[in-house]
């Protein structure tokens, strides 16, 4: 499951308040997706061939991923995850291993970047707010989304449901467009083809994704 800033309707220092904003870490902190993805392959005896086959996705891709050479978007992750027989919140956050999770926001951590298919280019940053929970079948994230010129749309598995906190989204879904401003949410079946982006600079959303 790889920002000029149009003003907002509603009072975003509201969101601030609750929310915080996406800070960079000190230095860089690697990804651990990558490292998860291989450990569960070798630990189910495939090959990245095996895997290549299971899911379509290229062996340079995917081994580029496992190397972090490359951090793969939220809908790559989940056609992994099914194909690793894994719950996706592992992937994205690890196993939590609590009943329930009350996550502070100054407690809110970076799990996962997701970059252009070259690598370079920053797409997403996604901040977990329950990966403590074991056994979770939805993955609440905070997501910074920036902008895409030429970005392919993502289709996979699950049920997504994103609430704007700042900034202009623009969401495509199937042959539809819409701009989505502070306030303003989305439902949709991840069956369907979509893509998120900011309109200009960045935007910051709230995520909720059922990978199942």
């Amino acid at each position: 499951m790889d920002t000029k800033e149009d003003k907002p309707h509603i009072n975003v220092d509201y969101f601030e308040d609750l929310t915080g904003k996406i800070a960079t870490p000190e230095g860089d902190r690697v990804d651990e997706i990558g490292r998860r993805i291989r450990k569960l392959r070798e630990a189910k005896g495939l090959s990245l061939e095996d895997l290549s086959n299971l899911t379509g996705f290229e062996i340079d891709f995917l081994e580029k991923i496992e190397n972090q050479e490359i951090h793969p978007q939220l809908g790559t992750v989940i056609k992994l995850s099914k194909a690793l027989e894994s719950a996706f919140g592992r992937l994205v956050s690890g196993v939590g291993d609590r009943l329930y999770s009350v996550t502070r926001r100054q407690e809110q951590k970076i799990v996962s970047r997701s970059t252009d298919l070259a690598g370079k280019k920053k797409l997403y940053t996604y901040k977990s707010l329950a990966p403590e929970v074991k056994g979770r079948h939805m993955e609440p994230l905070m997501v910074e989304l920036k902008e895409m010129a030429d970005q392919e749309p993502s289709v996979h598995a699950g049920e997504e449901f994103i609430h704007v906190l700042d900034g202009t989204v623009v969401l495509r879904v199937g042959d539809e467009q819409f701009e989505l401003e502070a306030g303003d949410s989305a439902y949709y079946l991840s069956t369907t083809r979509h893509l998120l982006s900011a309109r200009n600079g960045k935007a910051r959303i709230l995520a909720v994704i059922y990978g199942e």
